[in-house]
């Protein structure tokens, strides 16, 4: 079974940390990682809000010249993957396969030649938004506005698909979402985010953007953020459950992935402290009686479809 989670922070964290990717106090570490036998981790590059104001692209290359440095020190263990035959190479070396995403459209600083270089850094998603306005669009935050895609942000996705890299609706607003849908050549992803219909957070995806997603064959990733996955009380891995089950439900079995948001949350479901857990629930859906098959496309095939389909 190969695993595939489209998204956290940790390079962001060590960096505020001082503490090192191979093992460290928080969600995901090499020494956890290893314990895998297929692993492919999206590390993304977070532009808070108070960086995107200011100096968004310097932030960018510095969380990823972290990432670079990092993977210098555990080479015999993890390889940054720029297509998919480095994806499945990694795998076949029983090495992590690290995808380099941003967090943030702001390190673009509204220029196609920042995401061209970006991506000849290895850069192969990109969240367009946060939770705020940006060049490119307006993040849940501001859908008050009904704001969906600037002109440069339409420019950026036509760009981005002919690139070869995964647009990230998570964050976007409802208005940004149909824009990419009816723009995108490719697959888009959700990298981290949840069902609505489940827990009333903006953060999710309503039925109708599920469903939009499944059409366009793209996939969201499960997110563990306790606000994401409860209306109120206490998360726990069968509320997490109720999600995949609704997802599923309504999409069938190739819409969703796990995308955990790892170290980029403060606190996570009871049972699912960081990235050890993630076998848990996936062994917690083999009791339910999912099917193998099923449980196999949720650990990681159909992110793994939609990175072949589009990073090549």
């Amino acid at each position: 079974m190969t695993f595939v989670d489209a998204h956290c922070d940790t390079i962001t964290t060590i960096m505020k940390t001082g503490e090192a990717l191979k093992s460290n106090t928080g969600h995901i570490d090499m020494d956890r990682l290893k314990k895998y036998d297929s692993f492919v981790q999206f590390f993304a590059a977070f532009i808070s809000p108070e960086q995107a104001k200011m100096g968004a692209l310097r932030r960018a290359l510095d969380i990823i010249d972290k990432l670079y440095r990092e993977i210098e020190i555990n080479k015999n263990d993890i390889m940054l993957c720029r297509d998919y035959n480095d994806i499945a190479n990694a795998i076949k070396s029983r090495k992590v396969a690290a995808v380099l995403t941003i967090e943030g459209g702001e390190a673009l600083e509204g220029s196609l030649a920042v995401l061209r270089m970006l991506y000849q850094l290895g850069v192969r998603a990109i969240t367009l938004t946060w939770n705020y306005r940006n060049q490119i669009a307006d993040g849940v935050a501001d859908s008050v506005t009904k704001g969906g895609l600037t002109p440069f942000g339409r420019e950026v996705v036509a760009e981005m698909n002919r690139l070869g890299m995964l647009v990230d609706v998570s964050h976007l607003s409802e208005s940004g979402f149909w824009d990419v849908i009816s723009l995108s050549s490719s697959p888009i992803i959700a990298s981290h985010s949840n069902a609505i219909k489940i827990c009333s957070h903006s953060r999710n995806l309503t039925d109708e953007q599920l469903l939009a997603l499944k059409k366009n064959g793209g996939v969201t990733g499960i997110n563990l953020c306790p606000y994401f996955i409860v209306n109120e009380g206490k998360a726990e891995i069968k509320h997490v459950i109720s999600h995949i089950e609704h997802i599923v439900g309504l999409t069938g079995e190739d819409t969703l992935g796990i995308g955990a948001d790892f170290d980029g949350i403060d606190e996570t479901p009871v049972g699912l402290e960081g990235v050890q857990s993630i076998s848990d629930l996936i062994n917690e859906l083999l009791k339910l009686n999912y099917s193998e098959a099923l449980v196999n496309k949720i650990a990681g095939e159909n992110f793994l479809r939609v990175l072949k389909t589009v990073i090549k």
